[in-house]
């Protein structure tokens, strides 16, 4: 199941349909996300061989893919780096100075928003990467993240597009995001950005985050709005998502199914903490295994982790140790959970499985179970079981993956 959702989000199978024809003039590529290497190997394989193509797209480090007209970069993911920074500034440079003959093809997937990283004027990179930082362990949601992302950038938030008018440009991608909005994927630097710099203070004092002056001056400052929805500055833009979280569960369901389990899609947008998640799904399974019917629970969407502990883990790690508590060895019920671009947060590993053995095993190896959740230390406790689950970079993304499979074994 996991294998047939990563594969209905293979950029080789969703980018060239939507590829338009050759302009008049030039064709320049740009973009930046995990799959954005893969995408632009895909538009290259895909492109008149007689028709000029160029450009630059920005990936994670270990998620490049060979190109031999587009230029990839690697940059760091999920804080920002010096690289990210460089890119996003070519890429800003590059999208100037075309004609409404020439072409932009913008490639976007998820993680471009820390990959292609351009802080605002008057705010540092490391001051940018310590906000970032405190968001991501203070267990702000994707979107509330992406809209104080938008707002210390230059590049963000629609500000990529009103930089490349009126030159036309065909923004592709692929989704990792609940509810698809193309405004939060990569925090949206083709689209019209419909938060303001009032929502970014209010995240930022909501979550305890301090900021230096240089940030709190910024944001008090009316000119640092984006480009809002139908903004005339975005008028030559057309966006277009081609893989999306939903179209790779049904790729699972329908693995599930010719299997025997009948599958219910919970949704493809499930966000809040993964223990809260966690305990839902858990509740869920019971009550199916008590209809005694063979079933899998697919979901998807991205949970929060709020660090208390100084553990290792990413998400569904700690959403797979806390369902394992959940569940406390119950029979007939086993899971896996794996971020589909095959990176846990920032471990080595895509995910992990339990089974209905995992606590004994757990206990009979001296891992307390609950101790390791309270310290947020998932990853560890999983290696040691040997329960990882290690793909290695997928080269897209559409968010996570979580499969509950039910065997029909009444309580």
């Amino acid at each position: 199941m996991l294998d047939a959702a990563i594969g209905a989000a293979s950029p080789a199978l969703c980018v060239p349909p939507h590829l338009p024809p050759p302009p008049v003039g030039r064709t320049l590529v740009v973009g930046a996300g995990k799959a954005a290497a893969s995408m632009a190997s895909a538009v290259e394989a895909h492109w008149p061989a007689d028709k000029p193509l160029e450009g630059l797209v920005v990936t994670r480090y270990g998620h490049a893919h060979p190109c031999a007209r587009i230029e990839v970069v690697e940059a760091s993911h999920p804080v920002p780096d010096a690289a990210g920074q460089d890119a996003a500034r070519r890429i800003l440079s590059l999208v100037q100075g075309l004609t409404p003959d020439d072409l932009i093809l913008c490639l976007i997937s998820g993680g471009g928003s820390a990959l292609l990283s351009a802080p605002a004027g008057g705010i540092t990179l490391a001051e940018k990467r310590a906000i970032n930082q405190a968001l991501l362990r203070s267990g702000a949601a994707i979107g509330e993240m992406n809209c104080v992302r938008k707002h210390l950038s230059a590049i963000k938030g629609g500000r990529l597009a009103a930089a490349a008018a009126p030159t036309p440009m065909l923004a592709l991608m692929i989704s990792d995001v609940p509810g698809d909005d193309p405004s939060v994927i990569a925090s949206g630097p083709t689209v019209g950005d419909p938060t303001t710099r009032e929502q970014a203070l209010d995240i930022l004092t909501r979550y305890r985050i301090a900021v230096p002056d240089s940030v709190a001056a910024h944001l008090a400052d009316p000119a640092c709005e984006s480009p809002k929805p139908g903004a005339a500055s975005l008028a030559h833009v057309h966006n277009l998502v081609v893989a999306t979280p939903r179209a790779s569960l049904e790729a699972a369901a329908a693995v599930a199914l010719a299997a025997g389990y009948a599958p219910i899609i919970l949704g493809d947008d499930i966000e809040g903490e993964a223990r809260d998640v966690a305990a839902d799904h858990a509740r869920l399974a019971r009550a199916r295994l008590a209809e005694g019917a063979p079933c899998v629970l697919l979901s998807g969407g991205e949970t929060t982790v709020t660090v208390r502990g100084r553990g290792r883990g990413g998400r569904n790690a700690e959403f797979l140790l806390a369902l394992a508590v959940a569940l406390d060895g119950q029979p007939g019920v086993s899971a896996l959970a794996a971020d589909t671009d095959g990176i846990d947060g920032t471990e080595d590993n895509a995910g992990a499985i339990i089974t209905p053995d995992t606590l004994a095993r757990a206990a009979a190896a001296g891992i307390d179970a609950r101790a390791m959740l309270d310290q947020n230390n998932a990853y560890e406790a999983f290696a040691a079981l040997g329960d990882l689950v290690m793909t290695g970079p997928t080269l897209t993304n559409v968010n996570d993956f979580r499969a509950v499979l039910i065997e029909g074994v009444p309580q």
